[in-house]
């Protein structure tokens, strides 16, 4: 009997899991009957009652749901790793917990998938966010579709069904400061898109601020591009080039007599110039740097407070606290 795990990754959504869970429980109705299913949904660290909404989940459904609690928060595509950790399907889904990505769509994707696909993407052709959340999106997709990730679809995605070897190795990599949607993709197994609008919230408020949108955008530039530093590479040459003309230039206007000694302004606009491509290119060589510091480190990108499963896990089962 084939198995899907549908991840879930929740953070302050406490209001929304009643709602959310039970739409995932009346959709198992649109699957095939012989398709066994399993839930495997995070708290990443909320300070609500969303731990607790997602254990009375498990209650109601104690040998199909697992729910793992995140010591601290540490963003929705960590957490989701952690999913993909504890995930034990022949594919594996990823849905919202705030149901902007309408889980209907998920039986048509595992279509896809029984036809061969091990990657299936649900393509956002329209959204229905505020027009702040729709430009960020639309600049970020169409930077990393050009600079970075070509072949993904054209929208971004976080809606995904795929296969459990995709799977696996994401997990095996373990990467931090990185987009684990993206990886699914990197990976260059052939897709396919099932087209769909992303749907408002209508619950609750998101916790997805400008600072976690900002560097989600550098961390899947920086770990899928090496194209900030060929800006810096191709601007130190073209920099070069002027200053060797520059040079030139002063040398024969110092031997005809026409050098003005009243240049303190031409001087101070290249020294800042040249100072601020400084500094820019220092820190986005940083960005690089750190990153790399922080994969030689090895720190885990999550630790689990609380497992509760059926599983034994390293010999020790978790048990339900009551």
């Amino acid at each position: 009997m084939p198995k899907l795990s549908i991840i879930m990754s929740c953070y302050y959504n406490g209001p929304n899991i009643p709602v959310t869970t039970k739409r995932l429980i009346d959709n198992e109705m649109n699957f095939p009957q012989d398709l066994d299913i399993e839930y495997v949904v995070i708290d990443d660290g909320s300070k609500d009652d969303t731990f607790e909404q997602l254990c009375n989940f498990r209650n109601a459904y104690p040998h199909k749901v697992k729910v793992i609690k995140l010591a601290a928060n540490v963003g929705s595509y960590n957490a989701l790793l952690a999913g993909m950790a504890y995930a034990t399907g022949d594919c594996c889904s990823i849905v919202a917990a705030d149901l902007q990505d309408p889980p209907e769509l998920i039986p048509v994707m595992y279509g896809h998938w029984e036809k061969g696909y091990k990657l299936v993407i649900g393509q956002r052709e329209n959204r229905e966010d505020s027009w702040s959340d729709t430009l960020f999106s639309n600049i970020f997709n169409k930077m990393i579709r050009k600079f970075a990730l070509p072949s993904i679809p054209k929208g971004g995605f976080d809606f995904v069904l795929f296969d459990k070897q995709l799977k696996d190795e994401v997990v095996r990599m373990d990467e931090g400061n990185s987009n684990c949607m993206y990886l699914l993709a990197w990976q260059g197994f052939p897709y396919v898109t099932v087209p769909y609008t992303r749907q408002k919230r209508q619950i609750g408020k998101s916790r997805w601020t400008l600072k976690k949108k900002i560097k989600l955008f550098i961390d899947s530039f920086v770990s899928f591009s090496f194209f900030p530093l060929r800006i810096i590479s191709t601007a130190g040459i073209i920099l070069g080039l002027l200053a060797i003309l520059y040079a030139a230039f002063i040398l024969i206007a110092r031997i005809t007599g026409h050098i003005n000694v009243q240049g303190w302004s031409t001087l101070m606009i290249v020294f800042l110039f040249v100072s601020s491509f400084q500094m820019i290119a220092l820190g986005i060589i940083g960005e690089y740097v750190w990153r790399n510091l922080d994969a030689a480190r090895k720190r885990p990108n999550y630790i689990i407070d609380t497992l509760l499963s059926n599983e034994e896990i390293d010999g020790d089962q978790s048990q339900i606290p009551h």
